[in-house]
């Protein structure tokens, strides 16, 4: 019998906590991709040291998707036999990583990798990228991001068999001091680019001085600070997602700013 394949990658450090992945769940929710997908199998790549976080996945797709499945893909043993002890109906587990494996050729409509590639080195991020996305559905999306440890600080990147599409920035704005406090949880592409003569550091610049700006709508509460924050940074020029389903008002309300990735992409 051949031996099966090494997976692709490195352990990390498998931070997991329960509600962690709350925002960007919502977003995937939200992707064309998995609502339209004739299969929709999920990934969740690196889900950490317990099954938490692809159990709650499941649990929020399956309100957009009843038939929705998810797969939690770790690279360390362990952490797979503890997982599949707690799965619920509709979530399995399996040893891998970068490869992506499934049965019998599946491939995933979405696939979910955070907090993984923060541990890796810049330049290996777009190896990981073309190698995760080369294992996508046609029409599959990867969401690739960072957040914090309670997941209020968070931001992503969407990527299609063609690269980078959108990044996206989500912010518990309740007791927000500045929206640059993302500068410490961007992806793994940009987090060393926040320096000036690049874009992600000048968006950040601009981000700040408008919610300073808008300071007086606070009394209102801090969603519509928010709101008037993104609208504002818009008129200035960047090309914020204005429009449904990954943009306007209604995404803005939950913290979220999406851009095209070519906004904020590094300088070469």
């Amino acid at each position: 019998m051949a031996r099966a394949a090494k997976p692709e990658g490195r352990i990390t450090r498998g931070t997991t906590g329960v509600n962690r992945l709350r925002r960007v769940d919502r977003w995937i929710a939200a992707l064309p991709a998995l609502r339209t997908a004739d299969d929709p199998l999920v990934v969740d790549l690196g889900y950490g040291a317990s099954a938490t976080t692809s159990n709650e996945l499941h649990e929020r797709l399956s309100a957009v998707r009843a038939d929705v499945e998810v797969l939690g893909i770790e690279i360390d043993p362990e952490r797979v036999r503890v997982a599949s002890a707690a799965a619920r109906p509709g979530v399995s587990f399996r040893l891998g990583g970068f490869e992506v494996p499934t049965d019998a050729g599946r491939r995933p409509a979405i696939i979910r990798a955070m907090n993984v590639l923060r541990q890796y080195e810049e330049a290996e991020v777009a190896d990981a990228w073309a190698r995760m996305t080369a294992r996508l559905a046609p029409g599959g999306q990867l969401v690739e991001g960072t957040c914090n440890e309670v997941g209020r600080v968070g931001s992503w990147v969407t990527l299609d068999a063609d690269g980078p599409r959108t990044f996206t920035i989500s912010l518990r704005v309740a007791e927000l001091e500045e929206p640059s406090i993302v500068a410490e949880r961007l992806p793994k592409a940009l987090i060393h680019r926040n320096v000036e003569g690049e874009r992600i550091h000048e968006l950040l610049v601009d981000l700040d001085r408008a919610w300073a700006t808008h300071a007086p709508l606070g009394v209102y509460g801090p969603v519509q600070r928010w709101q008037a924050t993104v609208a504002s940074v818009r008129d200035g020029g960047w090309p914020v997602l204005d429009t449904p389903p990954l943009g306007g008002r209604g995404r803005w309300r939950l913290g979220e700013l999406s851009l095209p990735w070519s906004a904020v992409a590094p300088a070469p």
